[in-house]
């Protein structure tokens, strides 16, 4: 089986003829920040192409908050993603927005019930599983469509548009840096869901599958050698200030110089975005009992952190092209900031979710041409509300998807090769590493 051959369109029926004039059904798995306030406000406001009848989620006031915006009967309103499962299939989709370690056994369930489903990044949190969900789907027939959401930004859009027209000639270099900043970076990858490999993903999968997949897409051809270094230098507990407490929520003598202090940044009103992802009472009391009884209480360098801050992977082309990428989290702005240079011209970019940038130098010219390209109105700079409407588009047959799981399944192998080669110190063969990966897939699907 190759891995670069174009997925085969999902439905049962040829996409010229096969129209949808009802609006797509779906069960939404997980009602957090993702799952309910991402995507699932498009039904709201496309009520017409996307109807939400079924949600399941654990926390009771997150369940309930979403069935009555949805208007979801009690009867589909479920505490688990395996109850759902237990009922005949009630819905044309799912979308999947559980946490990593759930992706797999959930979306199986799903696919072997005959649900077309959206899954949230990454696949699954082991390349194993990874595969063998994109071979599943396959199998049964099924769209699996991945939330890469970068590609359906203006600001993507239009950087993949330059770079696949040959303006800028052969790509010879690119410099492609994931900026995170050092308040998202203690939030997710320190104190929250994504701190631990062994109960997420490795950060390089969580957070850069986004970029590998963009970098795959704009120049269109393999990686065929990989490799990459990083580790955990700074939320470490040798680092921790003289006298710093175990948590944030009590009096810390270090708290004045210590920019990851949680009081500061949670109960300022301008993060009350924030706020709302450790309580669902984000008031000022709700708040602090969030700090003094959960995990986003705790001080940076008295967690369970493992995953790495900082991370760089250095990948040859199938053209000969030199591409580095880098990930840190101590960036003072979320941002992604790139450098193409080619033979004819050099193109430097920023995207940061609210007015991004292009930059041509044209080699030829000597000339420079800069565009402004503002985001769009939802998360990740429009991508958010952008995948729904192309996942909604694909389900009524209107145009093929862009993320579907072969084509997404690229980057999370860029990503595992990352991390077996900054743990080994190793270069990867990125041929032999798909082999071995559809190959071990197999035999794990074949062994039950």
């Amino acid at each position: 089986m190759t891995l670069y051959r174009w997925f085969a369109w999902p439905l049962n029926c040829s996409y010229t003829f096969c129209m949808h004039t009802k609006p797509i059904s779906a069960i939404v798995l997980g009602a957090g920040m993702r799952g309910a306030d991402a995507y699932a406000p498009y039904a709201l406001a496309h009520s017409d192409q996307l109807d939400i009848v079924g949600v399941a989620e654990p926390d009771a006031v997150r369940r309930h908050r979403f069935a009555a915006a949805h208007d979801i009967a009690p009867a589909n309103s479920f505490t688990t993603w395996q109850a759902v499962f237990e009922r005949p299939k009630f819905a044309d989709v799912v979308i999947n927005t559980t946490q990593d370690q759930m992706h797999f056994a959930s979306t199986v369930a799903a696919l072997e019930a005959g649900y077309d489903v959206l899954l949230e990044k990454p696949i699954t949190n082991t390349l194993a599983e990874t595969v063998q969900l994109v071979q599943l789907a396959e199998q049964n027939g099924r769209l699996l469509q991945i939330c890469h959401v970068l590609r359906y930004t203006n600001f993507f859009t239009k950087l993949h548009e330059i770079v696949t027209s040959g303006r800028l000639g052969d790509i010879i270099t690119v410099e492609h840096r994931e900026n995170v900043r050092y308040t998202h970076m203690a939030h997710s990858f320190v104190r929250g869901n994504w701190g631990n490999m062994a109960q997420s993903s490795p950060m390089i999968l969580a957070k850069c599958c986004h970029d590998f997949d963009i970098l795959f897409w704009n120049l269109g051809q393999p990686v065929t050698r990989l490799q990459s270094f990083g580790s955990l230098m700074h939320f470490r507990p040798e680092n921790a200030p003289p006298q710093a407490t175990d948590r944030c929520a009590a009096p810390c003598p270090a708290a004045d110089a210590c920019p990851f202090d949680a009081r500061r940044y949670y109960l300022e009103p301008i993060h009350f975005n924030w706020a709302r992802k450790i309580t669902n009472q984000p008031t000022g009391e709700g708040i602090q009992l969030a700090l003094e009884n959960g995990r986003y209480g705790r001080c940076v360098y008295q967690c369970d952190n493992d995953v790495v801050d900082h991370q760089t992977v250095n990948m040859q082309f199938a053209s000969g092209a030199s591409v580095v990428l880098f990930m840190h989290g101590h960036s003072h702005e979320e941002s992604r900031t790139m450098r193409y240079d080619g033979s004819r011209a050099t193109l430097r970019g920023k995207f940061d979710y609210v007015n991004g940038w292009i930059e041509i130098h044209d080699h030829l010219t000597d000339t420079v041409e800069k565009i402004t390209i503002p985001a769009g109105v939802s998360g990740h700079g429009g991508g958010d509300e952008g995948i729904i409407r192309g996942f909604v588009q694909a389900m009524r047959g209107e145009q093929p998807p862009l993320t579907a799981a072969r084509d997404s399944l690229e980057s999370h192998l860029l990503a595992f090769a990352a991390e077996e080669s900054r743990r080994n110190g190793t270069v990867i063969d990125m041929n032999q590493f798909r082999q071995q990966a559809e190959q071990t897939a197999n035999q794990k699907a074949q062994s039950g």
